[in-house]
């Protein structure tokens, strides 16, 4: 039983917080216990299918700080440097074989259903949809792993069974997808109450990616980690009908457009009341106070899979404001684009590094928005959990408190932990009442930003590496307007050697997802991931810069940057940057935060070797090649 640690005792449905949606919620938490309650009276009436069904969301929390020291610079982030140790535990692992009891054991109650099954087919589709999320968050982890649609006990042969390919456990993902999108209801007939549950076009963004997933990694890694399957990793045994790399993109692009033309979502974008930190308010958007314009998350349609918190009910309870933030490093700082459209080695009104503010100026709303300017005043930056007045209406020299809330990047001590280079904010809060741990914004899975980017990636890799400007106006092109940055288009980036319209997407997909745990995946699927992993990290520009000689206003007679702290390269071959040409060389002169030695990253990577303890149970699972 052991093997792949699947609970295998009676899992009672237990009345918990539901993780989808917070309206309503009395109606849950109202209900009697239902541990106490048998599997054969539970799963006899529609509504328990429901509450079955609900219990798969609870498996959702706050997927944070996960995203790759390619971009956040975080000095701690050891999977972008290279792990090298296999584990003897590992909780996706455990996790996810022990969910995919719930989705399966809903599936199996349903055949013997006393009533029409037109009664409980969302919740079914909905147990089909988590049994296809689950296996998805195995596959990314481990590659091919051992597919498992049945609730099981002891004796059950899945727990001795050898790993699947990752071809089958993808054909099992579409399959389960097909499923639910059949029956669940589309986001335009929710009601209020269950708002936040998946729907139709929630199931076909969820394909839409995987199959974009799927496509790409066939198309750029192949079989380069699967092992032979005889002597080592899960092979490359493919289904008889498994669809072809365009096949898969031509299903993303339909899947996408679907949603794109359904109505269901459409972007968070309230410049008219939020200005240049438009995009910084929709990651930390809670139900009061949280925002100078009073917006609530009733006012965002962009999250389609979503974990929903809340500040009474359900809180998140991570450090994620006094922590460090997502933070870039030099080269995500330099790949935002200007207000022209264009990167900052071409664009006419980039401003140069030369003063503390010089990049940021006719910048990408989403560097605005996402990272602090220095010598900016920031809510939430400092002592002000205890100060007097409303947030947003007091004013900084109103709060109550002698402080300076003014950013100063810290450029003295890299091992402070904190503040350290760039400041990111996303998903940091500014409500001065909830900074100690009682954060309770919504956690996006998937947003309306990643259809349309998918939709553009599909289109692009279809045609070869073209695209036309009308895909791209339906497309990514809403995104930089919101950004307020020119629209992309072949004209635009004709003049320029360096810049091709596949090398525009991706940059797309790094700069608007930045923070979200997308950029691994995508490193690893466009085969770059030990290239582009492999470089040494460096944040701000001193050699030639105020930084050189500037004091820090809120000590004064103490200088910002401090030479015994950090040091920087002075050849070029340190700094080498990307395998695309279209993202700015990193010049001497920037402050070299890890080294390219320590960056160790392989292909053996790009699959997690899989738990010691349980391959000893089941020595049917062959380790990943290379570990």
């Amino acid at each position: 039983m052991k093997t792949i640690n699947i609970n295998i005792k009676r899992i009672g449905i237990v009345a918990a917080l539901s993780a989808f949606t917070l309206t309503g919620c009395s109606e849950y938490l109202d209900q009697e216990p239902q541990d106490t309650v048998t599997e054969a009276v539970y799963f006899e009436t529609a509504e328990q299918f429901e509450f079955a069904a609900n219990n798969c969301y609870t498996a959702m929390g706050f997927d944070y700080g996960d995203d790759s020291s390619d971009l956040s610079g975080n000095i701690g982030d050891t999977y972008g440097a290279g792990e090298t140790v296999t584990p003897t535990s590992d909780d996706i692992w455990d996790d996810n074989y022990t969910r995919l009891r719930y989705p399966n054991q809903l599936i199996e109650k349903a055949v013997d259903y006393p009533g029409e099954q037109s009664e409980i087919a969302a919740s079914v589709a909905t147990a089909y949809f988590f049994r296809a999320w689950h296996h998805t968050i195995l596959l990314k982890r481990f590659g091919g792993v051992p597919i498992v649609t049945r609730s099981l006990d002891v004796v059950s042969e899945e727990l001795y069974a050898p790993r699947n390919s990752r071809y089958e456990v993808l054909a099992q993902i579409f399959s389960d997808l097909d499923v639910a999108i059949a029956d669940l209801p589309s986001q335009n007939g929710l009601s209020a109450s269950d708002k936040g549950k998946i729907t139709l076009e929630a199931a076909k963004s969820f394909k839409a990616k995987m199959l974009l997933y799927a496509a790409t990694w066939d198309k750029y890694v192949g079989t380069a980690t699967d092992g032979d399957g005889t002597s080592v990793g899960a092979g490359s045994t493919k289904p008889a009908d498994y669809p072809s790399v365009d096949a898969m993109l031509q299903e993303a692009k339909a899947l996408a457009l679907e949603v794109m033309n359904s109505g269901a979502y459409q972007l968070w974008d309230h410049r008219e009341e939020l200005g240049n930190r438009n995009l910084y308010y929709l990651f930390n958007l809670e139900d009061g106070g949280s925002n100078p314009a009073g917006l609530s998350k009733a006012d965002n349609n962009e999250y389609i899979i979503q974990t929903t918190y809340d500040f009474t009910l359900r809180q998140i309870r991570q450090n994620l404001t006094h922590a460090k933030g997502l933070t870039p490093n030099r080269k995500l700082m330099d790949m935002f684009l200007c207000e022209d459209g264009l990167p900052v080695q071409h664009s006419a009104v980039f401003e140069g590094y030369q003063e503390m503010t010089s990049e940021y100026q006719n910048r990408d709303y989403r560097l605005t928005s996402l990272t602090r300017t220095p010598l900016v005043q920031y809510w939430g930056w400092g002592s002000n959990v205890d100060g007097g007045g409303a947030q947003y209406e007091a004013g900084f020299e109103n709060s109550g408190i002698d402080y300076d809330y003014r950013y100063v990047p810290n450029l003295i001590d890299p091992g402070a932990g904190r503040n350290i280079g760039y400041s990111g904010v996303k998903f940091t809060t500014e409500y001065k009442l909830r900074e100690t741990r009682e954060e309770s914004y919504n956690y996006p899975y998937l947003r309306y930003a990643e259809v349309l980017l998918t939709y553009a990636e599909a289109t692009v890799e279809l045609g070869g590496g073209t695209i036309s400007d009308a895909d791209l106006d339906m497309s990514i092109n809403k995104l930089r307007e919101r950004a307020n940055v020119a629209p992309l288009s072949n004209a635009l980036i004709a003049p320029f050697s360096d810049l091709n319209m596949l090398g525009e997407i991706r940059r797309e997909r790094a700069i608007e997802l930045f923070g979200e745990n997308h950029r691994f995946d995508d490193l690893k699927r466009w085969g770059i991931a030990e290239e582009e992993l492999g470089h040494a990290i460096t944040l701000n520009y001193v050699d030639g810069t105020e930084y050189e000689t500037a004091e820090d206003p809120k000590n004064p007679g103490s200088l910002i940057y401090k030479p015994s702290g950090f040091s920087y390269g002075t050849t070029s071959s340190e700094y080498a940057v990307s395998t695309y040409s279209g993202i700015a060389t990193t010049k001497p002169g920037s402050l070299i935060l890890d080294i390219a030695g320590n960056r160790n990253f392989s292909l053996n990577n790009y699959v997690d070797p899989i738990p010691s303890d349980q391959i000893r149970l089941n020595p049917e699972l062959l380790q990943n090649p290379g570990w």
